[in-house]
C-alpha cells in the first residue's frame, strides 16, 4: 500500500486511520510520507467499503509540517520540491479532492502543511494544548493547500494574515470558537472522540455526505489557489531570503534578512 514506518493504517468499521508515526521528529512529514499518505487517501476513494479516513498523529504533536532538512536540500540544490510535481503537492491536491469524509485528531503543534490540510478535514477535534500555527512567511515562503484562499474565508483577512505573516499561533479554544474545530476535548479521550464521530459518519448515507460535501465546497477554485502557491513557492524556495531561513534553522540562530 505504499506505507512507510512513519505511516501506518489500519481499518474498522468501514473507517481508515491514517497515523502520522515519527513522533521523535515532532512527525515532520518527508517526501516518502506525503507519499504514502496520498496513495492512502486515494485507495481510500477507490474501496467502497473505506467510508471515512481518519488522521492523527502519534506523540506530543500531530505534525510539525513538512521537514526541514528536505526544505534546505531543495534550497541549496532545487529540484522539483514545490511543483506540482512534489510529494507534498500531489498530497495536498489529493485531500483537497477527497469525497469521503475525512476526520481529524489534533494534539499538540499543526505546523505548516499540518494546519493547512485540516482546512480540508470535515470534522476536527482538537485536544486541550493543540496549537495552529502556518509560519510560512517565517521561512521567506508562501501558504499551500489552498490556504491563501481558506483561512482568510474562515477567519477573516487580518486574522488570517497575522497567522501567515507573523506566524502567530491559534490556540485550541479559539481555533473553535473561530470555527476551524468541532470540538476541544482532553488529550486522554481525544482519538475515542475522533474515532466515534468517525464511526457514527460512516454509518451515514455514502452518496449523500459525498453530494452535500461536494455542495459545500468551491473544488475548481481551491485547484487553481492550489497551482498558483504551488508555483510561487516553488520559485520562493530557491531564494536568497529561503536560504538565509533554512542556514538560520539549522544553525539555531534568528534569521538576518537585512543582507539578503
Amino acid at each position: 500500500m505504499g506505507l512507510t514506518s512513519f505511516v501506518k493504517a489500519s481499518e474498522s468499521d468501514g473507517v481508515l486511520t491514517l497515523t502520522i508515526s515519527r513522533p521523535e521528529k515532532k512527525n515532520a512529514l518527508t517526501g516518502e510520507m506525503y507519499t504514502a499518505l496520498a496513495d492512502e487517501l486515494e485507495r481510500a476513494e477507490r474501496e467502497p467499503g473505506i467510508k471515512v479516513v481518519l488522521i492523527q498523529g502519534d506523540g506530543d504533536s500531530f505534525t510539525a509540517g513538512n521537514d526541514l532538512d528536505e526544505f534546505r536540500a531543495q534550497a541549496i540544490e532545487p529540484e522539483s520540491e514545490g511543483s506540482e510535481e512534489s510529494p507534498a503537492f500531489r498530497f495536498t491536491e489529493v485531500i483537497a479532492g477527497a469525497t469521503k469524509p475525512l476526520v481529524a485528531a489534533v494534539q499538540g503543534n499543526a505546523v505548516g502543511v499540518g494546519a493547512t490540510m485540516l482546512l480540508h478535514c470535515d470534522l476536527i477535534y482538537l485536544a486541550e494544548n493543540a496549537r495552529l500555527i502556518t509560519p510560512f512567511v517565517n521561512l521567506a515562503l508562501v501558504p499551500e493547500a489552498a490556504s491563501s484562499y481558506l483561512l482568510p474565508a474562515r477567519l477573516g483577512y487580518v486574522q488570517a494574515y497575522a497567522m501567515f505573516a507573523l506566524g502567530e499561533p491559534l490556540n485550541a479554544a479559539m481555533a473553535v470558537s473561530r470555527g476551524l474545530a468541532n470540538e476541544v476535548v482532553p488529550i486522554a479521550e481525544l482519538r475515542s472522540r475522533a474515532s466515534a464521530a468517525a464511526v457514527k459518519l460512516a454509518k451515514r448515507p455514502v452518496g449523500a455526505l459525498a453530494k452535500t460535501k461536494s455542495l459545500m465546497r468551491e473544488h475548481s477554485r481551491m485547484t487553481a489557489q492550489m497551482s498558483e502557491e504551488a508555483k510561487i513557492f516553488k520559485e520562493r524556495l530557491v531564494t536568497a531570503e529561503a536560504r538565509e531561513a533554512f542556514a538560520a534553522f539549522a544553525e539555531r540562530r534568528a534569521p538576518d534578512f537585512s543582507k539578503v
